[in-house]
């Protein structure tokens, strides 16, 4: 019973994102795994582009582990954790259903709107906005005000500055280490 609903869910979000399955349909009859520490998930790429939940039987050309620690960063945006997901298998899949996954978006306004009404569904959708906005903008300041707090009241954090120092002269300490061994290997081979 899980299996249909969450196929049916999935077929209705690729149906309100319809520019996803000319994307997907290429890759008709191959597998997905999805590995998510706390639950593992196959998918099969139907013949239209749409996507179902895979039987047991099903071997995988393509697997996706995502980290528990990525997850919130992905759900940011963050460029850099999309980096840090491991593919093993058929990447060419595995990279058409992540950018299908990654910009798929539920219409939930017009589904509410089925229910509700066109007003009180676009009333709804319009808060929701608005506290989304409101929570995103207080947890960006709440991170700057821990983040200056950890780099100048108690400092946890190290300032890029700081940081950019440390480094040159990591990288002066190199060199002049190099020339070092230059010279005691130049005075060993000459008594």
């Amino acid at each position: 019973m899980l299996k249909e609903v969450s196929t049916h869910v999935i077929q209705h979000l690729l149906a309100q994102n319809a520019w996803s399955a000319p994307l997907l349909q290429p890759f008709a009859g191959q597998a997905v795994q999805l590995n998510f520490v706390l639950f593992k998930t196959a998918l099969v790429i139907l013949e239209n582009g749409s996507l179902a939940i895979a039987g047991e039987t099903a071997t995988a050309d393509a697997t996706i582990t995502i980290p528990p620690s990525l997850l919130l960063r992905l759900m940011a945006k963050d460029e850099a954790a999309r980096l840090q997901i491991k593919v093993d298998g058929d990447t060419h899949l595995a990279t058409a259903l992540a950018k299908v996954l990654s910009h798929v978006r539920w219409d939930y306004e017009d589904d509410l709107s089925r229910l509700v009404g066109d007003v009180p569904a676009n009333k709804v959708g319009e808060f929701a906005r608005q506290t989304a906005g409101s929570a995103k903008d207080t947890v960006t300041n709440l991170a700057d005000m821990l983040s200056e707090y950890w780099q100048e009241e108690k400092p946890m954090l190290a300032k890029k500055r700081h940081v950019e120092q440390f480094n040159a002269e990591v990288d002066t300490l190199r060199a002049d280490v190099e020339r070092l061994e230059k010279r005691l290997n130049k005075l060993a081979k000459n008594p």
